[in-house]
């Protein structure tokens, strides 16, 4: 048997239009309904995944023409706040974590902590917090954008509160006691007064304390991104070529960091998102990639308009024959972002802007050395158990639209091979999110 490993599913359409521009569209789904979700999350807790990632973006944009690029073919909007959608995955499963997007510019710490600490409680402790330092919807809340290191400080202060506030009421503060009527101790409940840099507030709060707190998952892979998700993330996500090299050297930088914030590096798990296309066959797969060898301009296009939103900056109006200027890009545009989209290339001076897009383009096989993400479900399942055996992965989240369509294209036959490997959970703790990531 084979080292097991930990999965989770990234909704990196957020709460937002899933199905949009494909044919499964026609499925007919209500994407602003509850049951689509509901159905794909009962599923992936079939499956023995871990949790389901919202991803989240609180603005569409500032300028007209970056605005048209998010909505007009629902990259970047609209999305709902899938805050709001947690509580109906929570009730249509057991075990499955939701992990929803917080960004500290849009959430007061007392109404965070609260409304976190309530949700933990309803799901019995299966919540988690995706914390983003995206700034681009500075303005709709009336603050100034920040610089990146600076938005990485603001997320700390306001995680710390977070956990000051979780933490108000002491361990014994519940007396739960029938006889005398007695329900808490209020002298065992700490009063708070907090005043930082960026937040100001008083406590304690005003909601029961928890016996584990909600899991904390961040994105970024730059070095204060790094160092954040070292001193408080238990899921930290990450983009890498999927090869052993790449994930034992990312999986070093995420343990060093944990290091020198004085954490075990087990306490994190490093996982790793990708979005694989799993063929019927070798011939097929082989098809796949052939196809996608040559792109034309047109699909060159389509994938500048999908990384625009992604960057907020326009890179559809970009001479094709030109390196790309990394000036084009503002403080508040994630590093993590544009090394992605940078790719194998050391520095976009180094080729036209058509060579960074037609290797996005471009699709690998997988075990091609690159960073291939087309194969069968067997290929499939020979990479992902290397990644554990011989680079000690702690997991992989697979990305696209919760919409039972793309779940089962990707796992119908996958699931079954990991299985059988010892690779994929069959059973969960039932102690929530904290107990299932810890299980191995």
């Amino acid at each position: 048997m084979s080292k097991p490993q930990h999965f989770g599913w990234f909704l990196s359409r957020g709460f937002g239009p899933h199905g949009w521009a494909r044919p499964y569209w026609e499925w007919n789904h209500a994407w602003k309904e509850p049951g689509l979700y509901q159905q794909s999350a009962r599923e992936l807790e079939q499956a023995g995944f871990d949790f389901v990632l919202i991803e989240d973006a609180l603005s569409v944009g500032i300028s007209p023409a970056t605005l048209d690029l998010r909505v007009r073919k629902a990259y970047g909007g609209p999305k709902h706040d899938p805050w709001m959608l947690a509580p109906y995955l929570f009730a249509a499963t057991d075990h499955l974590g939701v992990i929803p997007t917080a960004n500290p510019a849009g959430w007061h710490p007392y109404t965070a902590a609260r409304q976190f600490a309530s949700l933990h409680h309803l799901s019995r402790g299966r919540v988690g917090i995706n914390v983003v330092t995206d700034v681009g919807s500075a303005h709709h809340f009336g603050q100034d954008r920040l610089p990146h290191d600076a938005a990485y400080d603001r997320a700390q202060e306001w995680l710390d509160a977070l956990r000051l506030l979780w933490r108000s009421w002491d361990d014994n503060a519940l007396i739960l006691d029938a006889e005398s009527q007695i329900y808490a101790d209020g002298t065992k409940i700490r009063a708070v007064k907090h005043r930082g840099e960026y937040y100001s507030f008083d406590g304690p709060l005003n909601a029961e304390p928890l016996s584990t707190e909600p899991v904390i998952a961040s994105p970024g892979g730059s070095g204060r991104g790094l160092s954040f998700a070292g001193r408080n993330s238990e899921i930290q996500l990450a983009l890498s070529n999927l090869d052993v090299d790449a994930i034992r050297a990312y999986r070093a930088k995420v343990h060093a960091a944990a290091r020198a914030e004085g954490r075990d590096p087990g306490a994190i798990k490093t996982m790793f998102v990708f979005k694989p296309i799993v063929a019927a066959s070798v011939e097929e797969a082989d098809r796949i990639v052939a196809a996608s060898a040559h792109p034309d301009d047109a699909a060159l296009l389509a994938v500048a308009e999908a990384w625009s939103s992604d960057l907020e900056t326009d890179l559809t109006a970009l001479d094709l024959d030109r390196p790309l200027d990394p000036g084009i890009f503002g403080e508040h545009v994630s590093q993590g972002t544009i090394k992605g989209l940078r790719g194998r290339f050391d520095s976009f001076s180094d080729v036209p802007f058509r060579e960074i897009l037609a290797g996005k383009a471009r699709l690998g096989r997988i075990g091609d050395g690159i960073s291939g993400t087309v194969g069968t479900a067997d290929e499939l399942a020979d990479l992902i158990q290397a990644l554990g055996d011989d680079a000690d992965n702690d997991g992989l989240i697979f990305s696209g639209d919760l919409h039972p369509v793309t779940l089962h294209r990707a796992l119908d036959e996958l699931v079954p091979i990991l299985r059988r490997r010892g690779i994929l959970r069959d059973d969960f703790t039932g102690e929530g999110l904290h107990a299932n990531l810890a299980s191995f």
